[in-house]
């Protein structure tokens, strides 16, 4: 039975277009929805909705819901719509009135918003670690290789001398400012909407600060419109801040493809990481680092698809949101595995210093050569001229 069952069924194709494939996606909320739902039994025990058996009973039958889920056993049906309405629906069997009277005080809407929060919340946490570890990564890299000098480029033309510590010490900048990004991004998904009900708060006096407590969030959401005025918004930032992370490592991909490059060959990678192809014998293929740039245009989509889901709406609640469930879930896991394939690829990426070392040509030193004359006292011009000059004659 639905939560908003009423005494009508619904067509057949309606019921399978408005649900979508929610019943699939929300496996990944059971755990977070049976957390929420636990705070919200507790919360109403102590306000006298439940009474003590009811809570236990409650807790007990989320927990064995959670233990399902961990064996892969908790189905979610596409009758069912999504993951709220399996568990309510699992506990009003397993348990009986009790569980008709979890949802009090709370609408599917507050309880859907709930869950993804506390996903969000997870999710955010679990990238940051992963990007201390990839952090980790390259900082052993550069320990090892950094002192290798290899030319910067300008236009992808030699521009002026570099080193590897200089390069990946660039990628291990932009990663922290990204963890800066996370840190933002997770304060403010760190503020606890349940309890307002589906827009306009509940009419009921429930405990907020309690459920705010028990479920480790930092503050609660007061307007109940803006909660929900909150969804999408506060997906799409999500993604912007995930976009940027892809966008850096978007960036380290190029460059790769363009350093282990044959003709340069400054670094390379194993040729397990490599691919072939069909009809030429001898090649090996960075597809690998390909695809990982080209992860920063998938997430992107996804962040455009949120904003623009999300506007040119009235206040309040509409069903055009749940198109942006799958876009933030699909967003982090999209993100979680390219910092994953990135910090494997450095842990295996290897430098070759005689190609470093060859690379280092003359001309990549003809603006130090003009700071030396400017340092003896001839003006910057000049010395530009001069230095053009004579290395024009060279070559």
């Amino acid at each position: 039975m639905k939560l908003w069952q009423k005494q009508y069924n619904l067509n057949a194709m309606i019921e399978a277009f408005t649900v979508g494939n929610d019943y699939l996606l929300d496996q990944e909320l059971v755990p977070f929805d049976c957390q929420a739902s636990k705070a919200h039994a507790r919360m109403l025990g102590k306000i006298g909705i439940l009474t003590e058996i009811e809570v236990e009973d409650l807790c007990r039958g989320l927990d064995q819901i959670l233990e399902l889920h961990r064996k892969g056993q908790f189905a979610i049906s596409p009758a069912d719509e999504d993951c709220h309405t399996a568990i309510e629906n699992y506990l009003t069997k397993t348990i009986g009135i009790a569980g008709e009277k979890i949802h009090t005080g709370r609408s599917r809407n507050d309880q859907v918003l709930t869950a993804l929060r506390l996903y969000c919340k997870a999710k955010l946490a679990e990238i940051a670690t992963n990007i201390q570890t990839c952090l980790t990564v390259i900082s052993e890299f550069i320990t090892q290789y950094g002192a290798i000098a290899i030319p910067g480029f300008t236009h992808t033309r030699k521009a002026m001398p570099s080193s590897i510590a200089l390069w990946a010490g660039a990628l291990c900048d932009a990663l922290t400012d990204d963890l800066d990004l996370l840190a933002t991004a997770t304060h403010l998904f760190d503020q606890n909407p349940l309890g307002t009900g589906a827009g306009y708060g509940i009419p009921l006096a429930i405990d907020r600060q309690m459920t705010t407590d028990e479920l480790g969030f930092a503050r609660i959401q007061e307007n109940p419109i803006y909660a929900q005025n909150s969804r999408g918004k506060f997906e799409g930032f999500a993604l912007s801040v995930l976009s940027q992370i892809l966008y850096d490592l978007n960036k380290m991909a190029t460059d790769l493809i363009f350093f282990t490059l044959p003709e340069l060959g400054y670094f390379a990678l194993p040729d397990e990481f490599l691919t072939g192809s069909s009809i030429m014998p001898h090649k090996k293929n960075p597809d690998v680092l390909e695809l990982l740039r080209a992860k920063y245009h998938e997430l992107l989509a996804r962040e455009i698809q949120v904003r623009n889901t999300a506007v040119n709406l009235i206040s309040g609640y509409h069903r055009d949101l749940q198109l942006t469930k799958e876009a933030i879930i699909r967003g982090f896991g999209i993100t979680l595995v390219a910092v994953q394939i990135a910090t494997l690829v450095f842990q295996n990426l290897s430098v070759n210093p005689d190609k470093c070392q060859a690379a280092m040509t003359e001309e990549l030193f003809t603006t130090a050569k003009v700071y030396e004359l400017v340092e003896k006292g001839m003006p910057f011009r000049e010395a530009y001229r001069l230095i053009a000059r004579q290395f024009g004659e060279k070559s």
